[in-house]
């Protein structure tokens, strides 16, 4: 079976930064909300259905600031357990990011980190997923929608400097994610045409049988 493609959201959350009762410093965050619409890229709309959650692979996830992977990582879960350093949970909104340990001591990337969340300064996230299900409608228009109801797994998860400027609109940054937008929806478009074009086969192969029959 082939890997399913990654693909990545950012969005303008509510994230904060506070003190866990052990005295460590922790940020918060809710990075997928349900039933949330999102504009991506004016090419078409997407909404995370409840539910779609229920099976996600959350066995490694690590958390770094603006999606770069060439640094160390400030956290990471491991089969979202209590010694991991970071811990999700899923509920009826969506899924929330219950903490993040930051080591202010040790780590000056965790200590800016957690002094920018303070401030004000970062308050979006973002997330790296891949999709197992999905449901396409409005595909012959020019602004489809896409209802996401299962999400295969979640790889990584950001704090972002620049994220989207509401709950409602994705910032499209690059014309390689335009493009992938619009290679999602002809693939949408041309999986949905097959079926149409088999029908009408079937069709035509029944009206020939019928002429030749008689009837």
């Amino acid at each position: 079976m082939a890997a399913l493609e990654l693909e990545r959201r950012q969005y303008e959350f509510d994230v904060r930064a506070a003190t866990a009762d052990d005295g460590s410093k922790i940020i918060t965050g809710r990075p997928i909300v349900y039933n949330s619409r999102t504009d991506i890229g004016k090419i078409y709309e997407e909404v995370i259905l409840p539910g779609a959650l229920s099976g996600t692979d959350l066995r490694d996830v690590r958390f770094l600031v603006n999606h770069d992977r060439q640094m160390i990582p400030l956290a990471r879960s491991r089969r979202n357990n209590g010694n991991s350093t970071m811990q999700f949970s899923v509920d009826d909104q969506g899924l929330r990011l219950d903490w993040v340990k930051l080591d202010v001591e040790n780590n000056t990337t965790s200590r800016a980190l957690y002094s920018a969340v303070d401030r004000g300064d970062i308050s979006g996230m973002s997330f790296t997923f891949s999709v197992r299900g999905q449901k396409w409608s409005r595909l012959d228009t020019d602004y489809p929608l896409r209802e996401i109801t299962d999400i295969a797994s979640i790889v990584e998860v950001s704090a972002v400097t620049f994220p989207a400027y509401d709950a409602t609109e994705i910032y499209a940054r690059s014309e390689g994610a335009l493009e992938s937008a619009r290679q999602l929806v002809e693939t949408a478009r041309q999986t949905r045409a097959k079926p149409l074009e088999s029908e009408l086969e079937l069709l035509k192969q029944k009206t020939r049988t019928m002429i030749l029959g008689g009837f």
